[in-house]
């Protein structure tokens, strides 16, 4: 194994690459944003063996043209070299990613005389033989600047020393759509729904009222015990497998009662000595 790290940044417009880009300069990488496809083996060649870059990130969008068609194949020539490789796709829900492109007050790269969301379209498009090869494919919808600068700094921390495995729990609601970067997902619909309770609606699930309503259902009581033995089992082994970075993903309707109540529960399950556990509530101040 040479001794050059490489991150590749992608994703759609809005997505946060240029975010994602200097969170990575400023934990020590050396950063090129719209890198040229073609000069990308030669370019990591270059700095191979200098202290001065040995952790090196780029980022490859729709801006690359014709070139982006050969990136993939470009990409597994540096790993086929020898070469460390991460690849992280960021996605966003259309709503998010149209808001953020609009408030840059920028035409499209792709619909320059059209809406952005059209040219969203075409570029995911352009984008998914990307996205389909990538280590990561990160949901930035519910994160702000500065959650997204803490999740790639750890997750590009995880990628080079793997001494423990980051297990992202998310709580998130169905309505609004299934995370995109779910490893493990799991759905809650099945329990009681504590919103049809009418002391209990304007509530969420970090509630002890809501929590003990959705917990003290036999089956709900019965799917935590199952759950908590299944990620015990499984942690371990994902880890020793060497992998980084773990979504574990619950779901309910809108993301407001069962599944965050249920995330609560198994939490403690996700906090041990290899791991390092991140929760996050996606749709509670939606529903």
């Amino acid at each position: 194994m040479k001794d050059v790290h490489l991150v590749v940044i992608s994703g759609p417009s809005g997505s946060g690459k240029s975010t994602a880009i200097k969170a990575l300069e400023d934990t020590g990488y050396f950063c090129v944003d719209n890198m040229p496809v073609p000069m990308i083996s030669a370019f990591v060649d270059l700095v191979s063996g200098t202290e001065e870059a040995d952790k090196v990130a780029i980022v490859v969008d729709v801006r690359e043209g014709v070139f982006l068609k050969g990136f993939i194949k470009v990409f597994d020539s540096v790993k086929k070299a020898g070469y460390r490789t991460t690849l992280i796709y960021l996605e966003g829900t259309d709503d998010v990613l149209v808001r953020r492109f609009s408030e840059t007050r920028r035409s499209h790269p792709l619909a320059a005389d059209e809406s952005p969301l059209e040219g969203l379209v075409m570029e995911r498009k352009l984008l998914k033989d990307i996205k389909f090869h990538a280590d990561r494919v990160i949901d930035t919808s519910a994160y702000n600047v500065h959650e997204l600068r803490d999740v790639i700094r750890e997750y590009s921390s995880g990628t080079m020393t793997r001494s423990t495995l980051t297990v992202n729990l998310v709580a998130f609601g169905f309505r609004y759509g299934i995370p995109a970067e779910a490893d493990l997902l799991f759905d809650v619909r099945f329990i009681p729904n504590p919103f049809f309770v009418r002391p209990l609606r304007n509530l969420d699930g970090r509630d002890a009222r809501v929590r003990d309503y959705v917990l003290s259902n036999p089956v709900a009581a019965d799917f935590v015990v199952k759950l908590k033995g299944m990620l015990t089992y499984l942690l371990p082994h994902y880890w020793k497998e060497g992998k980084s970075y773990l979504t574990v993903a619950i779901g309910c309707t809108g993301g407001k009662h069962r599944s965050v109540a249920i995330s609560d529960a198994i939490a403690d399950t996700l906090k041990t000595d290899i791991t390092t556990l991140r929760q996050r509530y996606r749709d509670i101040e939606k529903a």
